[in-house]
């Protein structure tokens, strides 16, 4: 099936107007209005609190994020998935309670042991409430996150990332709070937002069941499950690169690693927007063959200029952050180029969970993982930090093999 770029402006209007080109580009500007955001939140708390003060808050961030990630279940995804065939507010609802009961269930487990766990944190046990309150808001509104790209309303995602912005204002009034002041601002954001979102879905017509619904959880939980794994195994890297990189190579290659791969992150939100909003259209009962084929268009029309800009000026954008950054501009190029393949991956992610195929999810997203890490073990004791980057790029390539043999196999395209 052929797909054919757009001529004239009426038709690249009606290009736009598709709900996956739409809602692609609502996502993508979602993730490029908190990664601006989060730059100015974190430039102007390093001017107003001190580092001790900047480092305690970002530890409890991180708790509560890992607390998130821990708690979804898969059941985030299952909303994108069954939102169109389900009873929509019970889907909803069953996917707010459920994972926000383990989220603050973990929360108290960490409040409890937090003295075992990380002392330096142990001032979370003297706002005990206020952090769980935060952890529920941050749980619930990221369900909603969810249910708005499902309900093919991104719109309503992008107004609440530009309200998470508020937390920046947040900075200046709580600076004699210290560290818990940082952690506030972050914290009333989504409480905030969890207000806006509950008014956006309203408009919607979605109300969400104060109730589990038993069947619905008991016919998606084996989605579900195999999601979550999935997300874990793609998610992990992230994690423990930034670990193995200060173990084989030290502290300076370790922020070398870090400033580089926030650079390049940027292309990857190109692949991440599209490839949800193909999930959407999928779960919608769209015409997949059509759809993939326009989702990999756009995402090459987007990412293969980026990749050129980038690697063209990615030493001078390095030497704005600081001249001893320009040394990772290699594998800035190296990482940058890698993009290509994981929209490939991430592309076949999204089939994989439209046709309900766990195994081939499971199977794609732990083959990533594994390669990605041993890869890089192994080539930054051969060839230092640009070793990393060869194991992005051949991981995602050979991932991109591995989607071909299995596309073929199963018949799907």
């Amino acid at each position: 099936m052929a797909v054919t770029l757009p001529k004239n402006f009426s038709e690249v209007k009606r290009h736009l107007q598709e709900p996956l080109i739409r809602n692609s580009f609502f996502i993508m500007a979602s993730s490029l209005a908190a990664a601006g955001f989060g730059f100015f939140f974190w430039m102007i708390a390093a001017r107003l609190y001190s580092q001790a003060e900047v480092g305690v808050a970002t530890a409890l961030m991180s708790s509560m994020g890992l607390l998130i990630l821990i708690s979804r279940l898969g059941l985030d995804q299952s909303v994108i998935r069954f939102f169109p065939s389900r009873d929509k507010n019970g889907v909803l609802g069953t996917a707010i309670i459920v994972p926000t009961a383990v989220a603050l269930g973990a929360g108290l487990i960490f409040i409890a042991a937090v003295e075992v766990i990380s002392p330096e944190l142990a001032v979370v046990r003297t706002v005990a409430p206020l952090y769980l309150a935060f952890l529920g808001a941050y749980s619930v509104t990221w369900v909603l996150e969810g249910a708005f790209n499902a309900l093919r309303k991104s719109e309503h995602y992008f107004t609440l990332n530009l309200l998470y912005g508020s937390r920046i204002l947040f900075l200046i009034p709580l600076v004699f709070l210290g560290a818990m002041g940082i952690f506030s601002a972050f914290g009333l954001s989504f409480v905030l937002g969890l207000a806006l979102a509950l008014v956006l879905l309203a408009r919607c017509s979605i109300r969400p069941t104060p109730g589990i619904d038993r069947v619905f959880l008991r016919e998606a939980w084996q989605f579900s499950a195999g999601a979550y794994i999935a997300g874990m195994l793609i998610s992990a890297p992230n994690m423990i690169i930034p670990i193995m990189v200060l173990h084989v190579l030290g502290a300076e290659s370790t922020a070398s690693y870090y400033i580089t791969y926030a650079i390049v992150s940027i292309l990857f939100m190109i692949p991440y927007a599209f490839t949800t909003s193909l999930f959407v259209e999928g779960s919608h009962g769209g015409e997949m063959k059509r759809s993939v084929l326009r989702t990999l268009a756009s995402m090459f029309a987007l990412l293969i200029p980026a990749i050129i800009g980038l690697s063209l000026f990615g030493e001078q954008i390095l030497n704005l952050i600081g001249k001893d950054y320009v040394e990772g501009v290699a594998l800035l190029q190296v990482l940058a180029l890698s993009a290509l393949f994981v929209s490939v991956c991430q592309t076949f992610i999204s089939i994989a969970k439209v046709r309900s195929d766990i195994k081939s999810l499971i199977l794609l997203s732990g083959f990533v993982s594994v390669a990605l890490l041993g890869l890089g073990y192994t080539l930054m004791h051969r060839f230092g930090l640009i070793g990393m980057g060869y194991a992005w790029l051949g991981t995602y390539a050979a991932g991109t093999l591995l989607v071909g043999l299995i596309l073929k196999r199963k018949g799907w395209m």
